[in-house]
């Protein structure tokens, strides 16, 4: 079975610009520059056909990827596509203490203790079961050849890791700006990426 898939992340919130902890929880729209950032994907990528739209339940992906769903396109919300969720600390500005408490926990996840999680959050190993469930859906589809995944950062880093057969201790080595495309060629159940953390879709910005 032969499947391409354009996976992305949402565009930017407010919560991204303002330095807020985002995460499962926090169900935010888009800002102005997020939705430029949706449209110029669009704009880039909508001769190109695809079978299938899949996105998290968390409204901001939906809205990032709104003009191909609006052009007809089937649409499919899979929860195990959601972001990590940072337990306590979602809703809270990015300030000293979240600060120190991020880079603890990720020393740890980069020594491979992925089954720490935040409080009352997820650890990326819990991450991970749910986006092997919600990939093993997108890939039983046989006829939807070239699909879209609109989903999140830090979920988006653990599904590479998911991809390559890398260890998830290794999500920080794959980058994650707004909308960039990850490009992933399957074959034979092989993952192969053709494009990382691609944003060329944003060199003309485009009013939403």
């Amino acid at each position: 079975m032969d499947k391409e898939l354009y996976i992305i992340r949402h565009g930017e919130t407010d919560y991204n610009k303002l330095g807020i902890v985002q995460g499962r929880g926090v169900n935010t729209d888009l800002n102005a520059l997020g939705r430029q950032q949706g449209e110029a994907f669009y704009q880039y990528y909508k001769q190109l056909g695809f079978d299938k739209v899949y996105t998290s339940a968390l409204k901001r992906t939906h809205q990032t990827v709104k003009n191909f769903i609006e052009d007809g396109l089937a649409w499919e919300q899979l929860p195990g596509l959601d972001e990590l969720s940072f337990g306590i600390w979602e809703g809270k500005h990015s300030k000293e203490d979240w600060i120190s408490a991020f880079r603890d926990m990720n020393t740890n996840w980069q020594g491979g203790q992925c089954d720490l999680a935040f409080e009352k959050g997820e650890s990326p190993n819990q991450v991970a079961a749910r986006l092997q469930e919600a990939m093993d859906i997108i890939l039983s589809r046989p006829h939807e050849k070239r699909v879209l995944v609109c989903m999140h950062g830090r979920s988006l880093l653990v599904l590479m890791c998911l991809l390559t057969q890398s260890p998830i201790s290794q999500m920080s080595s794959f980058g994650h700006s707004n909308t960039c495309l990850y490009r992933v060629s399957v074959k034979n159940g092989q993952f192969t990426i053709i494009e990382a953390n691609d944003i060329r879709h944003l060199a003309n910005p485009v009013e939403a």
